[in-house]
């Protein structure tokens, strides 16, 4: 079972149906011991990083998300998701995140996607390292959904499972061990957005 954190922000009827289309047993919880019992744990996220945080707490699934991580079992953030896994990001002042990838959310436009548009709305291409596990089978360039401002720039290259260009490149995925992130939204991406779920679900015990 794929349980996805219910926290108050996020796709979370999207993600479901998604992984329920592609055959995954999946539920949404606000309940740490429910999330704790998954084979798999999704964490969403719609909207501003602090405000996202603060649902997180409030939830009372912060250290749930901690905890399951560090059981070492599949673990999946999407957009601001990904981003909460960071040590901190400059959106509205400086937020805390979770600290699990030492790195900051910076903004477009500060050094990455000067002059165009933000939020960056839309598809673009994505490459992906050798071996990352959520990339398995995806072509190189294949074009998923992004909706942001900003995007996570991890201290150390490794962590970095895939990236996009938007102005200069800048880091669209993660992977470190179990953890598993991305910034564009798979559950909005069609075909190759189902196949980074199937690629997530074959994680799961």
């Amino acid at each position: 079972m794929i349980a996805i954190v219910d926290y108050g922000a996020g796709n979370l009827g999207s993600i479901e149906k998604a992984l329920r289309y592609i055959g995954a047993e999946a539920v949404l919880t606000h309940d740490p011991t429910e999330a704790a019992g998954a084979d798999g744990l999704v964490l969403p996220g719609v909207g501003a990083f602090g405000h996202c945080m603060s649902g997180l707490e409030s939830a009372n699934m912060r250290g749930a998300v901690l905890d399951f991580i560090g059981s070492g079992r599949p673990f999946l953030g999407i957009c601001v998701g990904l981003q909460m896994l960071f040590t901190d990001s400059v959106e509205m002042g400086n937020q805390q995140g979770l600290g699990v990838i030492d790195g900051r959310v910076i903004r477009f436009g500060d050094s990455v996607g000067a002059g165009l548009k933000i939020p960056q709305i839309g598809w673009n291409s994505v490459r992906s390292r050798p071996g990352a596990a959520l990339f398995e089978g995806i072509p190189q360039e294949t074009r998923f959904y992004f909706v942001h401002s900003f995007y996570p720039a991890p201290k150390s290259a490794s962590v970095v499972s895939a990236t996009a260009d938007y102005g200069g490149e800048f880091c669209c995925a993660v992977e470190v061990g179990n953890v598993h992130a991305t910034q564009f939204h798979p559950e909005k991406s069609g075909t190759a957005g189902l196949a980074v779920l199937r690629n997530f679900a074959a994680l799961c015990p």
